[in-house]
């Protein structure tokens, strides 16, 4: 990597900016050029960590961006960026995308992909026409046991997939890691509030999405959804949702939560079989915590131990962060690890979609085709 880039950032909404800012602050070839915040429509009153006031400030301090712009617009219009990191609210990322690609730069983004299908659809038409490139990042395409079970589903060890669960959440909430952050600042955050995208179904459903589109491998059918807000009435968000999804041949069971104290059993991903079942966790391997498939291919129900226990895939040499895997990207023009990139983002966001519109007719609602538009 011999070309210096030049990177600005966009939004500090979503707190996993900070991991993306780090992981290319970690590169030896970067110039932080300049950044700007979103100015939300209810104003952010609480500076605890991971609030976006947190955030801007980390990306200052710790980070050293210090050109910082009142209106992201200006920024654009002002400086030139190779790369632009952007984390706005949920519901801004077709806006935020269309701006980044006049001004001719690639960008990143945190997922979900968008709040809604037709917002997802203006961030790929923006950037197919601007020629840029786009890469939507997921945690859990860096784990490397999610990889393993990719592999040992594509190696038919468990047989036909015909079921996929994913339960995962914020035990109290996406601003609950221990601060002292009242519901007053909760409520006032964007996270609580539908409007700008948030609540627990695009939040955590939305992993449930990908990594059922990608074990199975062809697109969704159908979906039910369910969302409620039970405990965070501060705000007008949903903090639990589920979403019950049909493909051709396997359900799948996506469940989001804000308010589950402690889980107690495996949420997975679990990956349920013709011929056995997988699911991903984390075992004490030579006295340190490791993440591996268990893998279970003996008939029986109940608390079994596994038939074997496989470690994760190690990362590929050179890309074992999201920032190395983009600049791949752009230097050798290989594709993007399948879960990053954005037409596959298109389907994953399907789902959600017919997730959300279900959830509001009460109906079970048809995914959108997307492969009309996958290039």
């Amino acid at each position: 990597m011999s070309k210096t880039y030049r990177l600005g950032i966009i939004g500090f909404a979503h707190m996993h900016v900070n991991g993306l800012i780090d992981s290319f602050a970690a590169l030896s070839n970067v110039e932080w050029v300049a950044c700007a915040d979103t100015h939300p429509v209810v104003p952010s009153i609480s500076k605890e960590p991971s609030t976006r006031k947190a955030n801007l400030k980390r990306a200052q301090e710790h980070t050293g961006v210090l050109k910082v712009y009142e209106d992201y617009q200006q920024m654009l219009e002002q400086e030139t960026c190779d790369i632009i990191i952007f984390c706005p609210e949920n519901a801004r990322h077709g806006e935020v995308t269309e701006a980044i690609a006049t001004s001719g730069a690639h960008m990143l983004t945190e997922k979900p992909m968008a709040a809604s299908l037709s917002e997802a659809l203006r961030m790929v038409r923006a950037v197919d026409a601007a020629g840029v490139s786009l890469m939507i990042n997921w945690p859990i395409t860096w784990s490397p046991a999610i990889r393993k079970m990719k592999s040992l589903i594509d190696d038919g060890i468990v047989g036909d997939v015909w079921e996929v669960k994913w339960r995962n959440g914020a035990s109290m909430g996406p601003l609950a890691y221990g601060q002292q952050i009242t519901d007053a600042e909760k409520g006032a955050e964007w996270w609580h509030q539908s409007a700008p995208g948030g609540g627990a179904l695009l939040d955590y459903c939305c992993y449930g999405a990908c990594l059922s589109r990608w074990f199975i491998g062809e697109p969704a059918v159908s979906a039910f959804g369910l969302k409620a807000n039970l405990t965070s009435h501060y705000g007008d968000a949903d903090d639990n949702a589920i979403i019950t999804v049909r493909f051709p041949k396997a359900l799948t069971i996506l469940e989001g939560t804000w308010t589950t104290w402690h889980a107690g059993v495996p949420t997975g991903p679990i990956v349920y079989g013709t011929q056995g079942t997988l699911i991903a966790s984390r075992k004490v391997i030579n006295d340190r915590p490791t993440p591996v498939v268990e893998v279970y291919t003996s008939r029986g129900h109940g608390v079994a131990e596994p038939d074997q226990i496989i470690e994760g895939d190690a990362l590929p040499e050179g890309r074992t962060t999201l920032a190395e895997e983009f600049i791949h990207h752009l230097e050798t023009g290989n594709p993007l690890h399948p879960t990053l990139d954005m037409h596959f983002n298109l389907e994953a966001m399907a789902i959600l979609d017919a997730g959300i519109r279900s959830a509001s007719s009460g109906r079970m609602e048809l995914v959108n085709d997307t492969t009309w538009c996958i290039g």
